[in-house]
């Protein structure tokens, strides 16, 4: 029979046997505990982090990175390779784009995905060669078309038909070609939270498949673009192949047809790829990815007697997701009675949905270990929550931690690489954390942490002599 505190904890979430353990899949492959207890990730404790940088802080493991981005791309090259086809990797810059992650995914042979004119600079900035570029967005304005064709970037994923007459007359201002994908729908519905599926047809993205021909024939007739092939993106956080074999099959049908009245040379499949948030997730091996994915390609190319196109992929939160761990410091704990007659331990820790919204945005999970010692007696039930004044803002809803947490200890929460800073805020005025890479035993600022004199300078009211009437 349960006991109530046991009935607090969902199916998935398994008791472990040490709260202290950190399970490979979540955490940064250089993750360990040193003597002292404390976690180490790139060589460099917790506790020095902390004393350099305070907290919160995102910690970005510059190797995983780096080894991760390899592996998609060396993955991609040989089963492409294997069906006789190429591909390019591109780096979903939303996941997490500064100048420094950009440039570590360009030295291992990435190109970058971009979707609003922010990034575009970001990229531009740290040197990425504009036609290692593609261009994303529902709703791209005319400034942000007009600085895109100006830079030469590589390709833009139009998203409707607005936005190819809105090329065709820039391409006609300027007398250049430029090079398009056409996002299509697939209507393959990715199981994953409905804000983060986007090949459904009720959906911002994109032309439905019916559409789409339509869209191609106006650029085949638009002298100043180039069409280039079909974009397809089912959605994030994607764990096995079979929604991948589905929507290439269903995207095939519309390449095939294009091919009657031209050249279709390329088909990208967007990303999506699922990483590990707990222990009990169990995403699919970057190779298997690969292989099966092609291969579900070219089975298709064979039985519709066409040859298989160039190929792309978009991979963000697999490359940069679980190279993340934010650190917090633990301000109170209390225990709440229940009316089941359960009581729940609540952690308070120095940030929350300010640094990550994702928990309050889309009831994500995530892990949470003691990161400046070793816990001791038994595992505990319990919810790391925020600072903020919502009583939605939770880190981390449910995980085990040690039954002596206690004010002042450090918290590690991994996989928070991806969609943490960039859908960060100053909610409540509270400043966004710095990001910090680590490798080899050298922690290095990579984007400055705000200070409330930053938060307070976009206050106009209060240098106006009113203000001090």
């Amino acid at each position: 029979m349960l006991s109530p505190a046991d009935s607090l904890a969902p199916e998935w979430l398994v008791e472990p046997d040490d709260a202290n353990d950190l399970p490979t899949a979540v955490w940064p492959a250089s993750t360990v505990r040193d003597a002292h207890g404390v976690i180490q990730i790139g060589g460099v404790a917790a506790t020095d982090l902390v004393h350099a940088y305070g907290t919160p802080l995102l910690v970005i493991d510059e190797d995983e990175v780096r080894a991760r981005a390899r592996a998609f791309r060396q993955s991609f090259d040989q089963a492409a390779a294997d069906h006789g086809t190429t591909a390019q990797v591109y780096y979903a810059g939303k996941a997490l784009l500064t100048t420094t992650i950009a440039r570590w995914v360009i030295d291992e042979g990435l190109r970058v995905d971009v979707c609003t004119g922010g990034e575009l600079e970001v990229a531009l900035a740290a040197g990425v060669a504009p036609a290692s570029l593609g261009f994303h967005g529902n709703n791209k304005s005319v400034a942000e078309l007009e600085r895109a064709v100006e830079v030469g970037i590589g390709t833009i994923i139009v998203d409707s038909a607005i936005e190819i007459e809105r090329l065709a007359a820039i391409t006609a201002r300027t007398d250049v070609t430029q090079r398009v994908l056409v996002r299509v729908i697939s209507g393959v519905h990715a199981e994953t939270h409905d804000f983060l599926a986007t090949a459904h047809e009720d959906q911002k993205f994109g032309f439905p498949l019916p559409e789409a021909e339509q869209a191609v024939a106006r650029i085949r007739e638009i002298p100043g673009l180039e069409f280039a092939g079909l974009h397809c993106h089912i959605g994030s956080q994607i764990f096995g192949v079979a929604g991948f074999r589905e929507s290439a099959s269903r995207v095939l049908e519309l390449h095939a047809a294009l091919l009657e009245g031209g050249p279709v040379p390329q088909l990208n499949l967007g990303g999506g790829f699922g990483i590990a948030y707990t222990s009990v997730d169990d995403p699919t091996p970057i190779e298997t990815l690969a292989g099966e994915i092609v291969t579900a390609v070219a089975e298709g190319c064979a039985a519709r007697g066409i040859s298989i196109p160039a190929l792309s992929f978009e991979p963000g939160r697999a490359i940069v997701g679980t190279a993340g761990v934010t650190l917090y410091e633990v301000g109170t704990t209390k225990d709440v009675a229940l009316e089941s007659g359960a009581t729940r331990r609540y952690i308070s820790v120095d940030g929350g949905m300010s640094d990550n919204a994702r928990p309050a945005l889309y009831g994500a999970q995530f892990s949470a270990r003691l990161a400046s010692r070793v816990g001791v007696g038994s595992p505990q039930l319990s919810r790391v929550v925020g600072k903020h004044c919502e009583s939605g803002d939770i880190v981390v809803d449910h995980e085990f931690l040690p039954v002596d947490v206690t004010p002042g200890d450090l918290l590690a929460v991994p996989a928070t690489g991806a969609y943490c800073a960039p859908l960060a805020s100053n909610y409540n005025h509270v400043p966004r954390p710095p990001i910090v890479a680590v490798r080899d035993g050298r922690s290095t600022v990579i984007v400055h942490g705000e200070t409330i004199a930053d938060v307070l300078s976009r206050d106009a009211g209060i240098d106006a002599p009113e203000a001090h009437r």
